[in-house]
């Protein structure tokens, strides 16, 4: 078993992220003393597989896992989630405010994190067969949803910008489209395209409930996607100030590739 370790005497200055899907896991591993990334790795699940079996099988092939560490923090990926206001926020009822987004059980589990100084909750439903799993490995560790920290961290991106922006994230299987002002959440949702006409639909569709002019509305394209991929060729055909994210301040923090820093945005960030 695998533990966090709280003792001076035998800490290892490194610290381990992981994010979890039902479609594969990404890891990485940071160096506590410089913030640097020391290495990332990413594995896909075949499908209808058993989860639990793929993770035995990601832990027996990566021995960087059941090494020791200071911090260990689990993300989960998944679009079972909504933004919800401070003010609108009652830890009571969270399955309410998932019912209009996502099909939810009474038995399932709800979580949320809370975006500090954004007055804004994220309320989601965590893997919990994946949690039980990641405890037989650690003794402890802490977990978020993924877009906790996409979200935290575009927010403190757009903080001195009064004019809305759009983020879009891309994943292998969804997308996330984030509209900022100001450093203030006005939209966040995702959506699952299987084409590339569906993904422009929906995000022209955003752009019209929202009001925003693709002409001058700046758009900001990270994750899995690059100048060649159809989404961005799509996107920058439809919208006129349309790019993918400056990620060089975090390329120099992290120490790390441009693609990397795109494409493991939240990993990074936790």
């Amino acid at each position: 078993m695998v533990v966090t370790n709280n003792d001076i005497t035998n800490k290892t200055y490194k610290k381990l992220s992981i994010q979890v899907s039902l479609s594969g896991l990404s890891f990485c591993v940071f160096d506590l003393l410089s913030n640097r990334v020391i290495s990332i790795n990413s594995v896909d699940f075949p499908k209808n597989q058993v989860i639990e079996e793929q993770l035995w099988k990601v832990f027996s092939e990566f021995p960087a896992l059941s090494e020791q560490y200071d911090e260990i923090k689990v993300l989960h990926e998944n679009t079972l989630n909504t933004f919800v206001p401070q003010s609108l926020f009652d830890e009571n009822f969270l399955g309410s405010y998932l019912q209009y987004n996502v099909k939810v059980f009474e038995t399932d589990l709800f979580a949320y994190d809370s975006l500090k100084n954004k007055e804004i909750n994220n309320v989601y439903v965590p893997y919990v067969n994946i949690n039980n799993f990641l405890l037989d490995q650690y003794k402890s560790f802490d977990f978020q949803h993924a877009s906790t920290l996409l979200v935290d961290t575009v927010l403190d991106v757009s903080r001195y910008n009064f004019e809305k922006q759009v983020f879009i994230h891309n994943q292998d299987k969804y997308f996330e489209i984030i509209v900022v002002q100001a450093g203030k959440l006005v939209f966040y949702n995702s959506f699952e395209p299987t084409t590339s006409e569906d993904f422009i639909y929906y995000t022209l569709f955003t752009f019209e409930q929202l009001q925003l002019n693709p002409d001058n509305c700046k758009v900001s394209l990270f994750g899995s996607i690059t100048q060649e991929h159809d989404y961005y060729k799509i996107a920058y055909k439809y919208i006129r100030n349309c790019n993918l994210l400056d990620v060089d301040s975090w390329v120099s923090k992290f120490d790390i590739t441009e693609e990397k820093a795109s494409k493991y945005f939240s990993l990074i960030h936790s």
